[in-house]
C-alpha cells in the first residue's frame, strides 16, 4: 500500500494552493524590535500622564490656604454668573409666549438684546462698578504678551467692558508689540499706547481685583518684568472709548436650514 508524503499544506495533506502560500508570505510578522519599541511608547505614554498629573497636584499643593480659597470662590462665582444668565434668559422666554401683548414684549425684548450686543461689540459706552487697574513699566519690557494674558484674565473673571488706554477691547482686539524706535508700550488695533497703562474694566469689583491677584497671574507676570499693578475698585467705572465696526467683507448670515460641511 502506498503512502502520501508531507506536502506544504501539512502532514499528509494535499499541497497548499498558490493561494494560501501567498497569503502565508504576505501576513505581518510582529519582530522582537517591533513589539520592544511597542512596549517602549505605552511606557512613555503613561509616564508622561502621570507626571502630568503629579505636576498639577504639585501646583495646588504648594498655594496657601487663602490662595485655594479665593480660587474657589471665582470657580463660584463664574457659576452663580451663569446660573443669572440662564434665569434672565428663561424669563425673557416666558414674558415672550405669556401674556396678551406679545409684540411689545418682543419689542421690549429686542431693545434689550441691542444694548447688549452693542457693549459686547463695543460700540456703547458701558457704566458700572468694576475696577481700574494701573500698569506701570519703568523698563519697557511689558509688550503684547502681557497685554493678551491680561485680557484673558479679565475675561475670564466675567468682564462686561474694557479699555486699555484709549481702545475699546472687544473679541477681535488685537495687540502687537510696536516697530522697532517707536519707544516702549504696546499696539492696540494700530494705536500705540506708551506707558504707563491705564485698564478701566466694568464687572464685579471683587472677583475681577482677586482675579488680577491670583498667585502666579498677572500680577507676578509684570513684577517679574519690572513693572507694577496697581488696582483700585470703584461703584462706578466709565469705559467710554468705542469700537469701530466695519462690515464684514466674506461672512455672510447662514440660512436656518445650513448644515456643517454643506456647500
Amino acid at each position: 500500500m502506498s503512502t502520501a508524503q508531507d506536502g506544504p499544506g501539512g502532514a499528509g495533506g494535499a499541497p497548499a494552493s498558490p493561494w494560501r502560500r501567498l497569503w502565508r508570505a504576505a501576513r505581518p510578522r510582529a519582530a522582537r524590535g517591533q513589539l520592544l519599541a511597542g512596549v517602549l511608547c505605552a511606557a512613555l505614554g503613561f509616564g508622561v500622564v502621570v507626571q502630568v498629573r503629579q505636576t498639577d497636584v504639585a501646583g495646588l499643593a504648594e498655594l496657601r490656604e487663602s490662595d485655594l480659597v479665593r480660587i474657589l470662590d471665582d470657580a463660584g462665582e463664574r457659576g452663580d454668573r451663569l446660573a443669572e444668565e440662564v434665569r434672565r434668559l428663561e424669563g425673557t422666554r416666558s414674558e415672550l409666549t405669556a401674556g396678551s401683548d406679545s409684540a411689545e414684549a418682543a419689542a421690549r425684548a429686542a431693545r434689550r438684546r441691542a444694548e447688549e450686543y452693542g457693549l459686547l461689540a463695543g460700540t456703547l459706552p458701558a457704566v458700572g462698578p468694576g475696577v481700574v487697574a494701573t500698569i506701570t513699566d519703568p523698563a519697557g519690557e511689558v509688550g503684547a504678551t502681557s497685554f493678551i494674558g491680561l485680557v484673558q484674565e479679565l475675561r475670564d473673571a466675567g468682564a462686561e467692558a474694557i479699555q486699555v488706554g484709549g481702545v475699546r477691547v472687544v473679541a477681535a482686539t488685537a495687540f502687537e508689540d510696536p516697530p522697532a524706535g517707536a519707544g516702549p508700550g504696546v499696539v492696540a488695533d494700530g494705536t500705540l499706547l506708551a506707558p504707563p497703562h491705564e485698564v478701566r474694566v466694568v464687572g464685579d469689583p471683587g472677583t475681577v481685583a482677586t482675579a488680577l491677584d491670583i498667585p502666579g497671574g498677572v500680577r507676578e507676570s509684570l513684577r517679574q518684568l519690572g513693572a507694577e499693578l496697581r488696582v483700585s475698585t470703584a461703584e462706578e467705572v466709565r469705559v467710554t472709548a468705542l469700537h469701530a465696526v466695519s462690515s464684514p467683507q466674506y461672512a455672510r448670515p447662514a440660512s436656518p436650514g445650513a448644515t456643517a460641511g454643506s456647500g
